[in-house]
C-alpha cells in the first residue's frame, strides 16, 4: 500500500482507440477518471502532455507516473498526434516515480518497463495500488465511475485547449448487447461483458461538472451504439425511447455550445423503425448542428459478415442511412445539417477477397445514386486486437479502393452536403500551412475546412464556402473584408486570380457594388462574389 498523501502525475498522451478518444482539442474520460480515482483515494493529481513533453517543459517529479496512451485507430490529426511508443519509452526511462500505464501502450513492448501495465481500466488500477499496493486487474463499478468522474472533472482547466476549443467525450455504458455471441471479431467491447448503463442524471452531473470548470462541448462517445442506450435486451435490442429522452433532454437543459454523440447500431435502427425514428428525433433536435452518428457497416460482404459475426445486413445499413438522413437531413445554424450518418469500413477481415472491395464500392454506390448523405466514410484496415487475422490485404488494391471512394463518393456529398456559398459559422482557426490556414467547427467528425490565405489562429470566423476537396472544403471569411485583406485573400475569391487581385488591391476602398463591377469588367464574377462580400448568403436550405 502506498501512503497518501501522494503525489500522482496524470500523464496524457492522447488516446485515440474506439472507447475513447483524447486526441486535441479531445480530452479523453480516461484521463479524468485517472485524476479522479488518484483523488478519492486521497492522492494529489497534476496533469501533464506529451504536447508539454515536446515543447521541453521538465516533467513534474511526482510519486506515481499514471501514464496512457495508445493509437488503435489512428485518425487525422492537425495541431497534435498521439504520442508514440519511442516518446512514451523516454519519458518512463527518465522517470523515477512509480509507473503505471494504461491504454493499449500497456500491451506494447513498454509493459516490460513499467511497474503495472493495466491495458484495461487504468483508473482502477491508480485507485488500487494506491489504495491496496496492488493492481487487480478489476474494471470499477458503477459508484466508482460516477464519483470519479466528478472528482476529475476540474483536470479539464489544466489542457491546453481549455476553455475553447476543448470537447469532453463523456461515457453513457461499457459493454455489448451480443456480448454472449463473442461480438464483432475485431471489437474489445464484447470482452467488457453485457452493458453496465450510467443512469442519466449521473451522465448529466458529469456534463454539469464539467461545464462548471470551464467546458462548453461535449460529446457522448465510447458506447457501442447510442440507440440502444438503457435497452436491457440481448442482441439488437429494442431502443428505450422514454431513457434517450430522460438523457438528451437533462443534457439541453446545460446550454452546452456543442453536444454530440458517436457510434451507433444500424441493425437497432433497421430492426425497430418506430422506437428508432423517434430516439433519432431526439438527438437530433436536443443536439446541436453537424452531429454525427458513426454507422458499424464493417463490409457490404454477406462472406465477410458472416465469418466475423458482424452487426447488420447491407439491407439494414442503408435503411438506417435512409432513417438518419430523413430524420437529421434539415440544415441548422452553424451550417451543417443537423444529423448525418457516417460509416465504418474495415479491410482485412476473414473471409474477404477481391470480390468484397466491389461489393462495398456497390454499396456505396447505392448511397450516392439515392441522393443520401454521408457525413464521413472512415476506411481502414483491421486492427488485430482479440485475434490474429489470415486474410493478406493487397496494398495496391486497398489504396486504389480509397481512391475511388474518395474521388466518386466523398467529394460528390460534399459538394451536395456544402453548396457554394454555404455559411458555415464557428470555425475555429487552428493552424497555418505554408499559404493556408486550417480549421474546423467544434464536434464529432468536423469537416476539415481550407482558408486559402493566412488567417489569425484560435478565433472562431463565420466561413463561406467556394471550392471542394476529397474530403475537405475551401472556404473564405464571410462576409469578405475586401478593403482588409491581403493580395493573396483578394486573388483567392472565385474568378479573380492575380491580375484581378492586383487591380482590386489598387483600387481599394472598394466603396459598393457598382463600383466591384467596374473593377472586376465581368458581371457573371461579380454577381458570384458580391453576396459573399456583403453577406447576402442567407442561410442555405
Amino acid at each position: 500500500m502506498m501512503k497518501p498523501p501522494l503525489s500522482v502525475l496524470v500523464f496524457d498522451g492522447y488516446l485515440d482507440e474506439p472507447a475513447a478518444l483524447g486526441v486535441p482539442p479531445y480530452i479523453s474520460p480516461m484521463v479524468r477518471a485517472m485524476a479522479g480515482a488518484a483523488s478519492d483515494a486521497s492522492a494529489e493529481a497534476e496533469y501533464f502532455s506529451i504536447d508539454q513533453w515536446r515543447d521541453g517543459e521538465m516533467v513534474p517529479d511526482a510519486d506515481m507516473l499514471a501514464m496512457i496512451g495508445g493509437n488503435s485507430v489512428p485518425g487525422r490529426y492537425l495541431r497534435s498526434m498521439p504520442a508514440s511508443l519511442k516518446e512514451m519509452e523516454a519519458v518512463i526511462s527518465s522517470s523515477r516515480s512509480f509507473t503505471i500505464l494504461g491504454g493499449s501502450a500497456a500491451d506494447s513492448r513498454l509493459s516490460d518497463l513499467v511497474d503495472v501495465a493495466a491495458g484495461g481500466d487504468v483508473a482502477a488500477a491508480v485507485h488500487d495500488v494506491i489504495t491496496e499496493g496492488e493492481h487487480r486487474g478489476r474494471r470499477r463499478d458503477l459508484i466508482e465511475w460516477n464519483r470519479w468522474m466528478l472528482l476529475g472533472a476540474p483536470i479539464v482547466k489544466r489542457h491546453k485547449d481549455h476553455p475553447q476549443p476543448l470537447i469532453a467525450e463523456v461515457e453513457t455504458y461499457r459493454g455489448c448487447h451480443r456480448h454472449w455471441t463473442g461480438g464483432c471479431s475485431f471489437c474489445v467491447e464484447p470482452l467488457k461483458g453485457e452493458p453496465l448503463f450510467r443512469e442519466p442524471e449521473d451522465i448529466i452531473a458529469e456534463a454539469e461538472a464539467l461545464k462548471e470548470n470551464g467546458v462548453r462541448n461535449i460529446r457522448l462517445g465510447g458506447q457501442t451504439c447510442i440507440v440502444s442506450y438503457k435497452s436491457e435486451e440481448s442482441g439488437v435490442p429494442r431502443p428505450n425511447v422514454a431513457e434517450l429522452e430522460r438523457l438528451f433532454q437533462g443534457l439541453r437543459s446545460l446550454e452546452l455550445d456543442v453536444l454530440h454523440v458517436d457510434n451507433g447500431n444500424p441493425a437497432v435502427i433497421a430492426s425497430y423503425p418506430e422506437e428508432s425514428r423517434q430516439a433519432l428525433e431526439i438527438i437530433s433536435e436536443c443536439c446541436t448542428p453537424g452531429n454525427v452518428i458513426a454507422l458499424g457497416v464493417e463490409s457490404a460482404d454477406p462472406a465477410v459478415i458472416g465469418r466475423n459475426n458482424l452487426n447488420a445486413s447491407p439491407s439494414q445499413s442503408l435503411e438506417a442511412i435512409r432513417m438518419i438522413n430523413e430524420t437529421g437531413g434539415e440544415r441548422g445554424g452553424n451550417g451543417m445539417p443537423k444529423l448525418l450518418p457516417g460509416i465504418n469500413l474495415i479491410i482485412g477481415l476473414e473471409g474477404e477477397s477481391a470480390d468484397t472491395y466491389r461489393l462495398n464500392h456497390d454499396f456505396l454506390e447505392k448511397v450516392r445514386e439515392e441522393g443520401l448523405l454521408l457525413r464521413r466514410i472512415n476506411i481502414r484496415q483491421v486492427i488485430a486486437s482479440r485475434k490474429d487475422f489470415n486474410a493478406k490485404v493487397d496494398r495496391k488494391r486497398f489504396l486504389r479502393f480509397k481512391e475511388d471512394v474518395r474521388n466518386g463518393i466523398d467529394m460528390e456529398m460534399l459538394r451536395s452536403m456544402l453548396p457554394f456559398g454555404t455559411v458555415l459559422r464557428d470555425v475555429y482557426t487552428e493552424m497555418h500551412q505554408g499559404a493556408l490556414t486550417f480549421a474546423r467547427q467544434i464536434g464529432s467528425y468536423p469537416i476539415l475546412v481550407s482558408i486559402p490565405y493566412h488567417a489569425p489562429l484560435d478565433e472562431f470566423k463565420d466561413l463561406a464556402v467556394v471550392d471542394w476537396g476529397f474530403r475537405s472544403v475551401t472556404a473564405v471569411e464571410y462576409p469578405f473584408p475586401i478593403n482588409e485583406v491581403s493580395l493573396t485573400a483578394l486573388s483567392s475569391l472565385p474568378g479573380i486570380g492575380r491580375k484581378r487581385a492586383a487591380a482590386l488591391f489598387r483600387a481599394r476602398p472598394v466603396r459598393d457594388a457598382e463600383h466591384l463591377r467596374g473593377i472586376i469588367g465581368d458581371e457573371a464574377v461579380a454577381e458570384r462574389l458580391l453576396p459573399l462580400i456583403y453577406g447576402q448568403l442567407g442561410e442555405r436550405k
